[in-house]
């Protein structure tokens, strides 16, 4: 059975950082797209980042420049960097990763349950 993690967040003042990370177990045959969401209070999930299988990643306008997406080759981890926090970035972070198993042979989407991140002005 697939379980996918999050971790790392929590509160921190407006111009600081925090680092998420997210890992994932179970029977994996392989690992495609990977991305970040998030769903700050009272708003719908939101997407923040992608780092495709091969290719450069891909940030929202709203975080470019201030996030980085990146993962672990030598385990099925991904992680996203943040940089100067600003209040309006206070929400709860969501992992997804495109993930194969075999058996059954498959690939689809798995969702973390999520981390939140609180950023104090």
């Amino acid at each position: 059975q697939i379980q996918v993690v999050e971790s790392g967040g929590g509160l921190v003042q407006a111009g600081g950082s925090l680092r998420l990370s997210c890992e994932a177990s179970g029977g994996i045959f392989g690992v495609y797209q990977m991305a970040w969401y998030r769903q700050a209070p009272g708003k719908q999930r939101e997407w923040v980042a992608t780092l495709p299988r091969q290719g450069t990643p891909t940030y929202a306008d709203s975080v470019k420049d201030r996030f980085t997406i990146s993962r672990d080759k030598g385990k099925v981890a991904l992680y996203l960097q943040m940089s100067s926090l600003k209040p309006e970035d206070t929400a709860v972070y969501y992992c997804k990763m495109q993930l194969t198993t075999d058996p059954p042979p498959q690939t689809m989407d798995y969702w973390g349950k999520g981390t939140l991140v609180t950023v104090s002005s």
